[in-house]
């Protein structure tokens, strides 16, 4: 029961310093240059803050700046994204090598030749951008997961070749979810003659996802990036399981395709590209699973601290946080859940295409 309230209490925490960290800064921005309140946007505070960002916000306007990475018509370039001065406007231009540049919503551009942005009939940025390799909020948190990952499990591989027995320590720590996703995931779907192929991809994405869900749910520095909430990330890895299925697919899973058993001639028309499509319909389904679920989770979260500040009272805040931290529990379980999935989806696509003929 104590470690029950011990963990309540620190969840409770965590959601108050969440919320502490991602309005204090909009109780600084919602003030215009003559002093004068402006009126609160929470669309505005949400999608700015599940988006990725070139810089990690710690409080107020506190912000560590990152590395800007571009590859220009003139080469590299590099430089620090606190020369933009935390910019959203478009205002502030660095030269560099000759060239101007300017941010638009964390987006970088060519400056025109007034030194500013063209927009279209739409209000959208009618310059070109050069090729972005910065390292973002999100990036750097794919590395610190990357980073973490092998301080856990190469120590947990030389504890294994060094004791023969029982594992001890850490190894001990971790057996059970790497039995976990071997016994329940694994070899229940691909089979006890093939799963040991791909065990380290899908250990890979288990432990890569549910630390990056983690991570996004720790509101400071070094955390607070959130990996599953890019869609390019999820694609990315949804991708890399296509392949994978793709290039693992034998005789039987591409004769299924191309030749369905027991259909008609005349119907393998209709047949094959209905197959040939649920081939990238799975993959898509991943991707966007796995973006949708964590995404609607801090939207929901963000959604409830908004309340206080629409209404303007503070009557709403003890309904507001007490909502907000039911979703941050539940958040936990949709990280480790969600892990699980995709895991297990990768492992039954895999499973599908080296399954042999019965």
């Amino acid at each position: 029961m104590s470690i029950a309230r011990e963990s309540v209490k620190f969840i409770a925490f965590l959601t108050l310093l969440f919320s502490i960290s991602v309005f204090s800064q909009e109780h600084h921005n919602n003030h215009s240059e003559d002093g004068s309140e402006e009126a609160f946007d929470p669309t505005e505070v949400i999608m700015h803050h599940i988006s990725d960002s070139h810089d990690f916000h710690i409080a107020g306007n506190l912000s560590l700046p990152l590395p800007v990475i571009l590859w220009t018509d003139n080469g590299l370039v590099t430089f620090m994204s606190s020369e933009f001065h935390h910019d959203e406007a478009g205002e502030v231009v660095v030269d560099k090598k000759g060239m101007k540049f300017v941010r638009y919503h964390d987006e970088i551009y060519y400056a025109g030749a007034n030194g500013a942005l063209d927009f279209d009939a739409e209000h959208h940025p009618a310059n070109d951008r050069p090729l972005n390799f910065s390292i973002t909020k999100n990036v750097f948190t794919l590395f610190l997961a990357a980073a973490l990952m092998l301080l856990i499990f190469i120590p947990v591989a030389r504890s294994y070749k060094k004791h023969q027995g029982a594992p001890r320590g850490l190894a001990g720590f971790m057996e059970p979810l790497i039995l976990f996703v071997r016994n329940e995931i694994a070899i229940p779907n691909i089979g006890k003659k093939k799963y040991e192929r791909y065990m380290p991809y899908l250990l890979t994405v288990f432990f890569l996802i549910w630390l990056g869900n983690l991570f996004g749910l720790i509101p400071f520095f070094p955390f607070s990036g959130t990996l599953t909430n890019d869609i390019v990330f999820t694609g990315v890895l949804a991708v890399i399981t296509f392949l994978i299925t793709t290039f693992s697919g034998n005789k039987q899973y591409w004769g299924h395709i191309f030749a369905t058993p027991g259909v008609p001639k005349p119907l393998l028309l209709i047949m094959i590209p209905v197959e040939v499509l649920g081939m990238f319909t799975k993959p898509f389904a991943l991707m966007v699973r796995l973006f949708a679920n964590i995404t609607a989770g801090h939207i929901v979260i963000l959604s409830l601290f908004s309340l206080i500040f629409i209404f303007k009272t503070a009557a709403v805040a003890p309904v507001s946080i007490a909502f907000a931290l039911f979703m941050f529990v539940l958040e936990l379980l949709v990280a480790a859940l969600q892990a699980y999935v995709f895991t297990l989806l990768s492992a039954l696509f895999i499973g599908q295409a080296v399954e042999d003929h019965h």
